[in-house]
C-alpha cells in the first residue's frame, strides 16, 4: 500500500441543461455523463491516473450502482476495502455558468465497521471527513507513524474539530468558512491552531490562499482557463487534492508549493471536460495545462484576505 483514501463513495450523473423542468415538464439534456464520485474517491482516482494507484476504504453497496462502482475502481487499480451499506449512494449535477447545482441521495448507515488494515509501506493518508471513525481512526495512527495526512475540508463535519489535530496537510473550501463564521484569514489561524503544519484556503477561480511549512501565509492565483473552455467545474476541487498528494509521493521533500502548483494544472485541465470520469488528468495533460495557460491576475480584494 503506497497511499489510503477514505470517504463516501457516489455514481454521479452530471448533466448539461438549460434548466430543471417543473411539474410535468419535460427536458432532453445536451450532454450528460455517468461516472464515479465522492471527494476523497475523486481525488483516489486522480491519484490513480496520474500513476499511483492507492486503497479506498468507501462505502458499498450489493447493487448494481455498487458493482458498477466496484468496476470502475478495478479499472483505475484502486483496491477497495468495503464499508457495507444497503443502497449506493447517488448525485446528480447541473454544471451551469461556472457553477454546479448538486442533489445528493446518500446511504452512510453503515452496517458494519469499518475495515482494519495493514500499513505497511503506506506513505500517504486522504480523508474527507466522511466514515468519520474510520477518518480518525486512521489518522491517529498515521500522524503518530509519521505518515502524510492531508484533509479535504470541503464542509463542515461531526469529527472536522476532533480530526484536524491529526491532520498535517489541510486544504479546505469557502464554505467551510461561512459555515463556521470565519474568514479565509481567519480558517488559516484556525487551522494553524490545530497543528496543521500546512493549511490552505480554495477559493475557485480566485485563486488559493495558504500558508507553508514555515507558517508564512502565500498566495496561488488560479489558472486563467478562457471561459468558453470552462464545462463542469465539479471534482475539480477533488481533483486538486488527488494531484498533490501524488505530486507529493512523487517527491515528498519538495516544498509545497511545488505540489499545489502540480495539483492546480490537474484542476485547470478537469474544469474543461464533462464528468469526473474525462476529468481526470494525465501526466502529460496536467504537464500541458501548466504551460498553456498563464496565472489569472488576482483582485485586490483578493489579496487582502489572508489578512482579513
Amino acid at each position: 500500500m503506497k497511499a489510503l483514501f477514505i470517504g463516501q463513495s457516489y455514481i454521479d450523473l452530471t448533466f448539461l441543461a438549460d434548466e430543471i423542468p417543473k411539474g410535468d415538464d419535460k427536458t432532453v439534456a445536451r450532454r450528460y455523463a455517468v461516472s464515479f464520485g465522492g471527494n476523497a474517491v475523486t481525488a483516489a482516482f486522480c491519484c490513480a491516473k496520474l500513476g499511483v494507484a492507492p486503497d479506498l476504504i468507501a462505502s458499498v453497496a450489493d447493487d448494481w450502482l455498487g458493482r458498477m462502482f466496484i468496476d470502475m475502481a478495478s479499472k483505475y487499480g484502486i483496491s477497495v476495502h468495503h464499508r457495507k451499506v444497503a443502497e449506493s449512494s447517488l448525485s446528480l449535477i447541473m454544471p451551469k455558468g461556472g457553477q454546479r447545482a448538486i442533489v445528493r441521495c446518500r446511504d452512510d448507515n453503515f452496517r458494519h465497521p469499518f475495515p482494519v488494515l495493514n500499513l505497511a509501506g503506506c506513505r500517504a493518508l486522504h480523508v474527507d471527513g466522511h466514515l468519520p471513525d474510520a477518518a480518525i481512526h486512521y489518522a491517529k495512527i498515521c500522524a503518530d507513524a509519521g505518515i502524510l495526512t492531508s484533509l479535504d475540508g470541503g464542509g463542515l463535519r461531526s469529527n472536522t474539530h476532533e480530526l484536524l489535530q491529526f491532520i498535517g496537510v489541510a486544504v479546505v473550501a469557502e464554505r467551510l468558512c461561512e459555515q463556521m463564521r470565519l474568514t479565509p484569514g481567519e480558517m488559516l489561524i484556525y487551522l494553524k491552531s490545530r497543528g496543521c503544519k500546512v493549511g490552505a484556503v480554495t477559493m475557485g477561480a480566485k485563486g488559493m490562499i495558504w500558508y507553508d511549512e514555515g507558517r508564512r501565509e502565500r498566495f496561488l492565483p488560479s489558472l486563467d482557463v478562457p471561459e468558453d473552455r470552462v464545462i463542469d467545474t465539479n471534482g475539480a476541487g477533488d481533483i486538486f487534492h488527488g494531484a498533490y498528494v501524488y505530486s507529493y509521493l512523487g517527491d515528498a521533500d519538495s516544498p509545497w508549493e511545488r505540489h499545489f502548483k502540480f495539483a492546480r494544472a490537474a484542476s485547470a485541465h478537469a474544469i474543461q471536460y464533462l464528468g469526473n470520469e474525462a476529468s481526470l488528468p494525465t501526466l502529460a495533460q496536467t504537464n500541458e495545462a501548466q504551460a498553456r495557460f498563464a496565472e489569472r491576475r488576482p483582485e485586490l480584494a483578493v489579496l487582502g484576505l489572508a489578512r482579513a
